[in-house]
Parts: structure tokens; sequence; C-alpha cells
């Protein structure tokens, strides 16, 4: 989600280590350093039909940043998370031929009664949670009219270890959507140390110009995304250069056209940044272009 939403529907069920819960109902101790620390990971990934898309892609994903963090996994790790998926999307009636689910995987080193940054004297055992939404279509003005985003105070550092690791420490996420919220924007956009672009908020950004489909590099201290990697390979089907590299905000605003992605929001138009039109000012050709065969490969039609 790229935008502040109203909430979905209330899903009946959670999962959470091997069980399913009722969603009401106090679940995790406080004692959990996914609570009292931030210390995890997550997954969000979205569910058609029952058929969860790119789901090796988001395990891969997860284990990755579980291990960048030290959190041990279980050997059956993935069968358990396939297993506890199916069941939680059958629980809320989420599983139907027409169903358009949004799922979280959240892990966390688990609960500790001691303090400190590290758990020590005594083995802790992780934590794992399954939720889901419905999907709920974007606000019909930001596919009409587009995103406009801002440059976030907060810079992010592409030296970082932890900048491609997907953890629940989303205190500058927030930071950065409220600086949006604020400035009357629909979201932010982080840049690097010297002024890169990196990332949005809860989305990969993407540009069109020239016959060219470019995004930020790895190396800009983004979460490689994998709607990212999907338009990648999309592009030079369709006839666009796929390019990843050091782009600056003054791309941005040259660009033919602008667009998010995420794995639930799909890819959104943005038309503005820090209230300065790109491009015509409206939203483009190819994005409405890539966003119905992203949808469509979500359906698996494609």
């Amino acid at each position: 989600m790229t935008a502040d939403h109203a909430a979905p529907p209330d899903a009946p069920w959670v999962w959470l280590d091997g069980e399913l819960l009722p969603a009401v109902g106090r679940h995790l101790s406080v004692f959990d350093r996914g609570f009292q620390l931030g210390d995890g990971v997550f997954e969000t990934l979205r569910a058609r039909g029952g058929h969860v898309t790119e789901l090796d892609e988001h395990l891969a994903r997860l284990h990755h940043s579980a291990a960048g963090l030290g959190i041990p996994l279980a050997a059956d790790a993935d069968a358990v998370i396939r297993a506890g998926i199916a069941g939680i999307l059958r629980a809320n009636g989420l599983d139907g031929p027409s169903a358009d689910a949004s799922v979280r995987i959240t892990v966390s080193r688990g609960p500790f009664r001691g303090r400190g940054l590290l758990p020590v004297g005594e083995p802790v055992r992780p934590s794992m949670a399954i939720q889901t939404w419905p999907v709920m279509p974007p606000p019909a003005d930001h596919l009409e009219r587009g995103l406009h985003l801002i440059a976030s105070r907060l810079r992010r550092d592409p030296e970082s270890p932890i900048a491609a690791l997907k953890t629940t420490s989303r205190a500058d996420y927030v930071y950065a959507r409220l600086e949006a919220r604020h400035a009357g924007a629909d979201d932010a956009l982080f840049l690097t140390l010297d002024g890169h672009l990196s990332e949005a908020t809860s989305a990969n950004l993407f540009l069109v110009r020239d016959g060219e489909l470019a995004t930020p590099a790895l190396a800009c201290a983004i979460l490689p995304g994998t709607t990212r990697s999907w338009l990648l390979g999309w592009a030079s089907t369709v006839g666009l250069r796929p390019a990843e590299g050091w782009l600056t905000t003054r791309d941005l605003l040259d660009a033919d056209e602008a667009f998010l992605c995420s794995s639930v929001a799909g890819v959104l138009p943005v038309t503005r940044f820090e209230g300065e039109a790109i491009g015509e000012g409206t939203p483009g050709p190819w994005t409405a272009k890539a966003r119905a065969a992203r949808e469509a490969f979500i359906r698996g039609e494609s």
C-alpha cells in the first residue's frame, strides 16, 4: 500500500505459531522482542483465488532477512508457512476463485523476559504470525491523477548492511509517511546520502524515459522487490530497455512517466514530485500497460 487508505474489513482469524486464533484477543507476550525492539522480519504478498503470487521469492527474502538478524528459522519453516497461509486464507474466506488477499508473514526473535539488546542465558524460540486482509482497490484518483511524492528528510546509507533486509523496525518509514501526510502528499521518497533516488516507504520506483524502463540499482539502499524484478523482466518483452542505475531527482522530474510498484498495490502512477509535474503531469500509457500486465499475471493469465 502506497498511501493511507481506510482500513479494510477485519479478518476474523489470525495464525500464530501453528494455531488459528480469533483475531480479537491477546496473542503475543509483552516480552516478545518484536514488540519490545522491532527485532523481527516480515513479508507482505498477494494471494488471488487462493494462489499466492511469487511465494518462493518471498520465502527466499524472508530467509535472507532472518539470517541477516541472526533469527533462526526451523528446517521445516517453509512447509509450515505454506500450510499456515492456506489455512488462514480458508478460515477467513479468502481462498475462493475471486478472492483477492494481502498476506503478511511476521517472524520475531521471540519472547525473552530479560533486558538488553541480545538475549543471554536461555534459548529463545522465534514467534511466527500470518495475517490476511482483503485487498482494497486504490482510490480512483490515484489511478486517474497519479501520486504526489516528496523527498523525505531521512537519508539512506548504501553501505548499511541492513538496507536490503525487510525488518519490522519501521520507524523511519512511518516518519517518512508522516512527512508526506503533513506536506499534503501521497508518499515520500528516500534519497541516498549523496542525493540519489532510493525507494518509497513501501514500494520501488520506476521511470520511463526515451524507451527505457529505469529503476534505482540495488546498491542504492533499496529492498529488492519481487514486483521490481518482474517488471525488469517484463520490460524487454514489450519494447522497453530495462536499466538499473544511480538516478537523481532531476532524472525523475525529466522522465516521461514514473510509477511505484509493490506486491499488494501493484503499479501506481506518480505524476508530481515536490509539487512539480513529471512528464505531462498525468498517468502515462506505459504505466497503464505495466499495471494491467502485472494484474493479469497475478490473476494467472500470463
